[in-house]
């Protein structure tokens, strides 16, 4: 029998999971759904669209083989919780006022909640023991630091540069929002905990390997939206909509070789009995 706070950890992200249909599905079928100006309104649609298409079956199969042992698939859990709680902040905090609006309450707290169940059942030692000793985490940590180093810069220095001129940057005024929901998420949620794991994974810290993990699955899974979102925006009319594609494209590439390279070197095993019966 499943422990009782994992089991409801897992009980909890197939609630998400079908919150989750349900949301991405509203906003990419029915017409008009969104209230937001068309930049953001279509950014929107083309994060639905890889909700539906990519995190629903990602975290429903991660689901499936967690509860039959797989580590690899337990990291992958847990990244797609933080995926579903970093992307439905968005929703929740920055998209207009819709019907759905107690849905995204409920996904952003309920990913919380999984988390925190889930995370104080992950054999954290055990599995840091189970990675290959020559997994490239020199490699891997220096490309969470560097993609920390670049978005924050960016978001950093047009902070700074409002206050030296007065001027708000253009891709604030380009969403009709009055403040950045993309700065204080990536600021707050995304970027100390990117800097985090990486000292943690180059120190081989047992929290290094699980926090990495969990970072390059929710960013390749990420990076998709941007792309997706870029798409949807140039279709809706938006000038420059394919501007960062380039650049989100190497990112995208790069996060799933980490993530790729991180899973290949943890050694398949069972997850220990005393994690998942009584």
């Amino acid at each position: 029998m499943v422990r009782t706070q994992l089991k409801f950890a897992y009980s909890l992200s197939m609630v998400i999971a079908f919150l989750l249909t349900v949301a991405s599905a509203s906003g990419l079928f029915i017409a008009d759904f969104y209230r937001d100006n068309t930049l953001v309104a279509a950014a929107l649609r083309g994060n639905d669209l890889v909700s539906l298409v990519v995190a629903v079956p990602l975290l429903v199969i991660a689901l499936v083989f967690s509860l039959r042992g797989s580590q690899k698939a337990q990291l992958l859990w847990l990244g797609m919780l933080g995926y579903t709680l970093y992307n439905y902040a968005f929703y929740l905090f920055g998209a207009a006022f819709n019907p759905l609006f107690l849905i995204y309450v409920m996904l952003f707290s309920l990913s919380i909640f999984a988390l925190i169940f889930g995370l104080p059942k992950v054999d954290i030692y055990g599995i840091s023991q189970r990675f290959n000793p020559r997994t490239p985490v020199k490699w891997i940590g220096g490309f969470m630091l560097f993609f920390a180093v670049f978005l924050g810069g960016m978001w950093i220095s047009r902070s700074l540069n409002f206050i030296i001129t007065g001027k708000i940057p253009q891709d604030i005024i380009q969403t009709g929002h009055p403040t950045s929901i993309v700065y204080a998420l990536d600021l707050s949620l995304l970027i100390p905990f990117l800097v985090l794991g990486a000292f943690l994974l180059w120190q081989r810290q047992p929290w290094g390997y699980i926090l990495s993990a969990m970072l390059m699955i929710t960013c390749s899974t990420y990076v998709l939206s941007l792309i997706a979102m870029s798409g949807f925006a140039a279709n809706a009319g938006v000038p420059r909509a394919w501007n960062l594609e380039p650049l989100w494209a190497v990112f995208g590439v790069a996060s799933l070789l980490a993530t790729a390279l991180l899973l290949q070197n943890l050694q398949s095993t069972k997850i220990r009995q005393r994690n998942l019966i009584t």
